[in-house]
């Protein structure tokens, strides 16, 4: 099965030898994305703010592979603080339509940058 990596512009590079994201048959896995503005790449202020990035850095990498969030099969969040998990669901919850992804959030010692929250996800492409 060959791989192919995905990226875009409208996500921040990858900062370590990875990809953005990596296509294989008909699945996508999309490497963590933190609050990070593509355009600058500073962190957004706030937990609520760096997840909202997050998601639309995510949803950045589904396009460019030519999927959406409908298309997430399950996801994983990683906190640096399982105290945000409230808020950083509040977020979450405004991007994933019903029904909603199969999810994991687990806490971490810290994440690149100092961020607050990092999300990764693997999609299925279905036929259209």
């Amino acid at each position: 099965m060959t791989r192919q990596a995905i990226s875009t512009t409208g996500a921040p590079g990858a900062i370590g030898p990875y990809s953005q994201a990596i296509a294989s048959g008909d699945l996508l896995f999309c490497s963590g994305q933190l609050g990070l503005d593509p355009a600058t790449g500073e962190l957004a202020e706030g937990v609520e703010a760096q997840a909202d990035r997050a998601m639309r850095n995510l949803a950045a990498v589904l396009d460019a592979a030519g999927l959406t969030l409908a298309d997430v099969a399950k996801t994983t969040i990683f906190l640096a603080d399982m105290a945000d998990f409230a808020a950083v669901n509040a977020v979450y919850g405004r991007y994933v339509p019903d029904p909603p992804p199969a999810r994991s959030t687990v806490q971490v010692a810290a994440l690149p940058k100092a961020g607050r929250v990092e999300i990764e996800a693997i999609a299925v492409r279905h036929a259209r």
